[in-house]
């Protein structure tokens, strides 16, 4: 059921990456506190599922189909946004792309290099693009970017998405400086390794990473993708009024060794 009193109650928040993973998990929290959902991603099968789901458990919910790397995808999902919930009060701009291919850089396809680039990169820009306009108009407003342990550090992962995370970081701090003064707090989640689709397929098809990926960790074990969402839920609400431009670690302690 959604809660009225909840952390996110009366505000429209535009998820991308939301058809699993972290982006699904997200999408029922928000709704279920309070929040007016649209979900954005390529899968319209399984986006219209979730939405039918979070409307049959008493929530708010709509999607808009579309990649991130196409700046008019990003905008129509923002565009219906506003026009299914009347705002946007916040993003989590969460969709990312790190393949399954772990040879080393000068053996990467070229191919490899420019989805990871056009997801995480230029989709969080065109994210950004599209949304900041809007609550500047409204001179209020809250985004969160999904980053990962791989802006901070070396983790191990492909070259290309270890760069891809440190410009999220960057892209975020930058931003967060440049709209502070409007109204809009931009911040970052520093993702330990999690239990997603994309992590499972990587394991799949390297079942030693199991144990690589939370070898530097001071909790050993993935996350669940709900822990990250409650992370991303904190900055998107109210409560987190006095945080931009942070990078918040929700990693096991990674990033503290």
């Amino acid at each position: 059921m959604t809660d009225t009193n909840g952390l996110l109650a009366g505000k429209a928040v535009m998820i991308t990456g939301a058809s699993s993973g972290i982006g699904e998990a997200a999408a029922r929290l928000f709704a279920a506190e309070g929040a007016s959902v649209l979900l954005m991603a390529r899968r319209e099968d399984v986006l219209g599922r979730i939405v039918q789901e979070i409307r049959d458990a008493g929530g708010r919910a709509a999607f808009s189909t579309g990649d991130v790397a196409d700046a008019g995808d990003v905008q129509r999902a923002v565009d219906a946004t506003r026009e299914h919930f009347g705002a946007l009060d916040a993003a989590f701009n969460n969709a990312g792309f790190a393949g399954a291919d772990l040879s080393p850089l000068h053996q990467l396809d070229q191919d490899v290099f420019d989805r990871t680039m056009d997801v995480n990169v230029r989709g969080t820009w065109n994210c950004l693009r599209s949304q900041i306009p809007v609550m500047l108009d409204a001179g209020k407003g809250a985004i969160v970017n999904t980053s990962s342990t791989a802006a901070m550090v070396a983790t191990g992962a492909p070259v290309p998405y270890v760069a891809a995370k440190h410009a999220v970081l960057g892209m975020t701090r930058a931003a967060a400086a440049e709209y502070a003064a409007h109204g809009i707090r931009i911040n970052t989640l520093v993702v330990g390794t999690t239990r997603t689709e994309m992590i499972e397929h990587a394991v799949e098809a390297h079942p030693e990473l199991e144990q690589l990926f939370v070898a530097r960790q001071m909790q050993k074990r993935m996350a669940d993708p709900a822990e990250i969402a409650q992370a991303a839920l904190w900055l998107c609400s109210d409560r987190a009024s006095f945080s931009t431009g942070t990078a918040l670690a929700v990693d096991g302690g990674l990033t503290s060794n």
